[in-house]
Parts: C-alpha cells; structure tokens; sequence
C-alpha cells in the first residue's frame, strides 16, 4: 500500500519568517502563510473564507527564507503535512501542525507586498531550478495544477 503526504499552496506571509539555530548549529525558520478562497453562496453574495498555516524549513532553505521572505510576499509553498505536540507550561497537552516546507517559490517582486524591505534584491531563483534567472516572472497560470 502507497501512502502520499503532500501540501501545496500559494498565499501571503502573515509574519516574517523567524529563524533560530537548533543546538546542532542547523537553521530552522518558521513563518504563517494564508491562503484564501472565494465562491458566491446559494443567496447570490459573494463569500470568502481565509486559513492561515503555519510553515517551517530547514538547513539552507530556512536561512534563504529567512534572507528574502517577509510579510505580505506572495509565495508557493510545497512540502509535507507534519504534526507535533508537547506539554504547556499549564500541563495541558498541545498540538501543532506544520506544512514543513521542502520547495519554496517566491510569486512577486521584491518591493511589490505590503511590507518590504528596501534591501531586497531580485528574488532568487526557485530553490529546486538553480539555473533559472531571478528576471524571470512566475506566472500563477504557469503553475500545472
């Protein structure tokens, strides 16, 4: 029996990404992403619903999200569905799940989100095509699915 672990999306950054070194010296960076989708309900008005996930990455990708992501940037996401818990300081029992992000793709201009840094340069190139030119524009229709 095959089992298939995946999550892709494309959203905004509600925060900037923050990024600690775990005890070994490896990068981790966390960061939420919202997504939002919209339809026209049975009465004929338009409805709208918005999540918010929560993404974290690892090694080289975290310390470049860390470098060119912020709030309000328009990023595709791809990666795996993970689930952690521990124990509050209250004793209560807590759970987290994370899109641990594997592939990240960032969708607009630096400058272009709400919230930027004047230090950006060009975003860099996908993290799975280093070849590909920061000149070139992603496309969401370009996206196959």
């Amino acid at each position: 029996m095959y089992c298939l672990n995946r999550a892709t999306i494309i959203g905004n950054l509600t925060r900037d990404p923050e990024v600690r070194q775990t005890p070994g010296g490896q990068s981790v960076a966390s960061f939420g992403v919202a997504t939002n989708r919209s339809w026209t309900g049975t009465d004929g008005n338009k409805q709208e619903q918005v999540e918010f996930h929560n993404c974290v990455a690892w090694g080289k990708l975290a310390e470049i999200c860390g470098q060119y992501l912020a709030k309000g940037r328009k990023v595709y996401i791809e990666g795996r569905l993970q689930t952690r818990d521990w124990e509050g300081q209250d004793g209560v029992r807590r759970y987290r799940t994370e899109i641990v992000t594997e592939n990240m793709i960032i969708l607009d201009r630096a400058g272009s989100g709400p919230s930027h840094d004047s230090g950006f340069a060009a975003p860099p190139a996908p993290v799975d095509e280093p070849s590909a030119s920061p000149d070139d524009e992603i496309k969401v229709e370009d996206i196959p699915f």
